[in-house]
């Protein structure tokens, strides 16, 4: 036991050196920040440098570039403020910036009239033309029309107006919405879809990167109708912004021709094509230009999912040892265990009852907005991890405690032990022991599951996998590196605790250990006499 509080203490002492920021509001005066997927080329995109004109991504040491970042170098050079990055996932945009944590986004957004209840728009800085990406050997390559893909699998991105035109399609199969453009193109490659509705400068770019495709263009009369805010793409700001105005005179100093000439040098930058190697050559490419990211990345996830899992025992140890804890025979302090038994059900059962990915929206963007505190993204995520393995952990002590024999209990109340005493040396270290299969089964789920945690900008190694296939459009060779780590990362977690189960093993059970071969009731004598 005191090898383990010794465990314990080592990691609150690491988690407090982790940045962390609680206090008021997310942006600094001087700050202009800004959240973007930056995996939506030529809008926005990911890159290694600062090379034509790209800005830092804020936590990380990557670059955006794209239409989306100059037009947001503009801005923030007339606000006269300091620009700033921040790589989010689609789904947390409005959610970041009606909490605070952003300032403004600049993704290629459209001002429909659903995200208008919600937040404010600036004029619009790009118009759109809609198209749908095939695969140039599909039967619909040579369609002109989109009534031309009847029985066509067609899909768009989750969360924008692309997959609500669907519809108008006569006869296309409405496939599920993807998450994002990445999802999109591999599904179309694989041909599990047919073909995907996107928007012009982006077809360019996924053509030049990958031959497969083709973007099909429609004629006045026979593409999409739309709402002219459908098309149209502005800034997104929250509700009663001050810089609004400010932001809208900006935007009108630039011509049509100037957001011609930018979207055009922006999409001349990804149509550059790599040289064609095989697979095995493109993986080690990969690994050659990213696989210090990659080594980053895993270093992000192991860290949060070993202090996760840590604290999570902790606190599932904390919650087994008070579930069997008896009532006081005083008034007062009966009731008091019995609310605090009923906060903890309801502590459970939440957190094994959602997802951990909705968990981290509403930890994480909803304590900006409704309590006003801005959480540093790493300690968010380490709170999220932790308390969601605390809830399961919870539920694996209270079996391992019920598994130890009720005589050892009896035989430590006669000897006049109380309960905490009876835990601490007897049936704890057991517990230990008996849980620590299903402890490191939890290890191995939080690696896998910190995956989530890109909702709210974590650079774990997922995230970090898609970053770089959103860049090199490699998929499948990104994601067969990024598999084999997560296996690497498992596999020698759970070989360690193998190795420790082991060890525990003998500590118990050798001759070196005299006090594990006495009989139990010389050992609940020998305790008693400590006592």
């Amino acid at each position: 036991m005191k090898k383990i509080f010794s465990l314990l203490f080592a990691t609150l002492l690491v988690l407090s050196l982790a940045p962390t920021t609680i206090a008021k509001g997310a942006s600094k005066d001087n700050e202009f920040r800004v959240g973007m997927e930056a995996g939506y080329p030529p809008f926005n995109w990911t890159q290694k440098t600062n090379a034509d004109g790209a800005v830092k991504i804020d936590g990380t040491n990557q670059y955006a570039n794209g239409y989306d970042v100059q037009i947001s170098k503009k801005i923030a050079d007339k606000l006269d403020k300091k620009l700033v990055i921040v790589k989010t996932k689609w789904d947390g945009l409005l959610p970041a910036l009606t909490s605070g944590k952003i300032d403004a986004i600049i993704a290629g957004m459209s001002p429909t009239a659903e995200r208008k209840q919600a937040i404010d728009f600036s004029q619009n800085y790009y118009t759109s033309q809609l198209v749908v990406m095939v695969k140039k050997d599909s039967k619909y390559a040579k369609a002109t029309s989109i009534k031309d893909f009847s029985g066509a699998k067609i899909t768009g991105q989750q969360g924008v107006f692309h997959y609500d035109l669907i519809p108008q399609m006569t006869g296309a199969k409405q496939e599920p919405a993807m998450g994002d453009f990445s999802a999109m193109r591999v599904a179309l490659e694989s041909g599990t879809i047919d073909g995907y509705v996107g928007e012009r400068p982006e077809g360019i770019t996924a053509m030049a990167k990958n031959p497969k495709f083709k973007m099909i263009t429609f004629s006045d009369g026979n593409g999409f109708k739309t709402n002219p805010d459908d098309t149209q793409t502005a800034v997104g700001l929250r509700k009663g912004d001050k810089n609004l105005s400010e932001i809208n005179g900006i935007l009108s100093e630039i011509s049509q021709a100037e957001q011609t000439k930018l979207m055009d040098n922006m999409v001349a930058l990804q149509t550059q094509t790599s040289k064609k190697v095989g697979f095995w050559g493109q993986v080690s490419d990969i690994i050659k230009n990213n696989g210090s990211d990659f080594v980053q990345a895993a270093g992000m996830t192991l860290f949060i999912s070993i202090i996760g899992t840590i604290i999570g025992t902790f606190i599932g140890l904390m919650i087994g040892v008070f579930r069997t804890s008896k009532k006081s025979a005083n008034v007062v302090l009966s009731v008091l265990h019995t609310i605090v038994g009923w906060l903890i059900n309801i502590y459970v059962e939440v957190f094994r009852g959602t997802p951990m990915i909705v968990q981290a929206m509403v930890i994480y963007y909803g304590s900006a907005q409704f309590l006003d505190l801005s959480l540093d993204k790493t300690m968010a995520a380490l709170l999220i991890v932790s308390i969601n393995t605390g809830a399961y952990m919870s539920e694996i002590v209270r079996g391992g405690i019920f598994a130890v024999d009720k005589g050892q209990f009896e035989a430590a109340s006669a000897l006049g032990m109380s309960h905490g005493q009876t835990m601490r040396k007897i049936v704890l270290p057991q517990v230990i022991r008996n849980i620590l299969p299903a402890t490191g089964n939890e290890f191995v789920i939080n690696i896998k599951d910190t995956s989530v945690l890109n909702v709210i900008s974590i650079t774990e190694l997922f995230f970090q996998g898609n970053t770089v296939a959103q860049q090199n459009y490699q998929y499948f060779q990104t994601f067969t590196i990024i598999a084999a780590i997560y296996f690497i990362l498992t596999f020698t977690i759970t070989r360690i605790l193998r190795l420790v189960e082991k060890r525990l093993d003998s500590e118990n059970y050798t001759t070196g250990n005299t006090q594990a071969q006495l009989p139990l009731e010389e050992k609940f004598v020998e305790i008693g006499a400590e006592k």
